[in-house]
């Protein structure tokens, strides 16, 4: 039987596929922050998934560590939170053979995050059509409660919880847990393009970006040719949709008049927006600097994460090999 906890636990994967915007941190990060005081958290930096589409070891650790340095640069506090590689937890790999073994073709070939890839061009490996399987076994082997998700990943929970359930009642053991998938309440933020702030889009702002590299990507913002003397539609706008992202509301509202007044020039609007990006991210910035100059204290904080993890796996692992007669 799963053990009861007194609190929930929280259970999220990031996948290390390029230097982190400010769209991750608004989109996810953010709330994983804030999830620690709200309960158990366990965070995965999801380096198998990243196979599927990352076939270079370099850029693979590079990025790896990439993530996890920007997630304690934000204040990720590893005391609080469980932070580590996914292929840190080897139980999470033989959970997901002991999961297919139960799981319907049919029920992978639903999987819509698997046509929309390869709709896009990625080669259809068997990878990337087992993937819900291994994202399956990355929620099942904490004993995990709620996965905060965005609406286009509740599916791969739903599915989560059906190859759980299979599980079950194949074997007639309560042996997972089955989640609960919780929607992000983060808005959709805009690249320098107007379109979502997307790395396969390249129209992100990097979170950690200063100087003039960051006033070259602000003041490439796309916007209409309003002249500076005429009302402007603030909701229409990217340099108002992403300055409301860091304003207050009394900001945001008196930004707002000062678009619908006109007289604001979309280059002025531009520098408020770059001012707040960059004093937002600076002490951020200086922790991420000083972390890239101590990469072994990063290491430790992996190291460490994984060995809570694997604790916790290797008892639900147990559990299902019991259950299904391998040991």
């Amino acid at each position: 039987m799963p053990a009861l906890m007194s609190t929930a636990r929280f259970l999220s994967g990031i996948q290390p596929s390029g230097e982190l915007h400010i769209g991750n941190y608004f989109g996810a990060m953010r709330q994983h922050i804030d999830n620690q005081a709200a309960g158990d958290s366990f965070y995965f930096i999801a380096n198998y998934h990243a196979l599927t589409t990352i076939q270079d070891a370099e850029l693979l650790r590079r990025n790896t560590f990439d993530v996890a340095a920007s997630y304690l640069a934000m204040g990720l506090d590893p005391q609080r939170a469980t932070l580590f590689r996914q292929s840190d937890v080897p139980e999470v790999t033989e959970l997901t053979w002991l999961l297919l073994t139960v799981t319907p073709m049919g029920l992978l070939e639903r999987a819509v995050s698997y046509k929309d890839k390869v709709a896009r061009g990625l080669p259809a490996s068997a990878g990337l059509f087992t993937y819900p399987a291994l994202m399956a076994a990355d929620i099942l082997a904490y004993d995990s409660d709620v996965v905060p998700v965005g609406a286009d990943q509740v599916q791969h929970v739903e599915i989560t919880r059906d190859m759980a359930g299979a599980f079950n009642r194949t074997y007639d053991a309560e042996v997972f847990v089955l989640p609960a998938a919780r929607l992000n309440q983060a808005k959709v933020v805009p690249g320098v393009d107007g379109q979502k702030m997307s790395k396969s889009y390249g129209n992100g702002i990097s979170m950690f970006l200063a100087g003039k590299k960051l006033k070259k990507r602000v003041m490439s913002i796309v916007t209409d040719s309003t002249p500076v003397e005429a009302p402007k539609d603030p909701d229409a706008c990217t340099v108002f949709r992403l300055h409301a992202l860091f304003a207050t509301d009394d900001e945001r509202a008196d930004l707002a008049a000062r678009y619908r007044a006109g007289g604001l020039g979309y280059g002025d609007a531009k520098k408020e927006l770059l001012a707040k990006i960059d004093a937002h991210f600076a002490a951020g910035r200086a922790r991420y600097a000083e972390l890239q100059a101590d990469p072994s204290y990063v290491e430790d904080v992996l190291t460490a994460g994984a060995a809570r993890a694997r604790a916790v796996a290797r008892q639900v692992v147990d559990r299902a090999r019991a259950a299904c007669g391998v040991a």
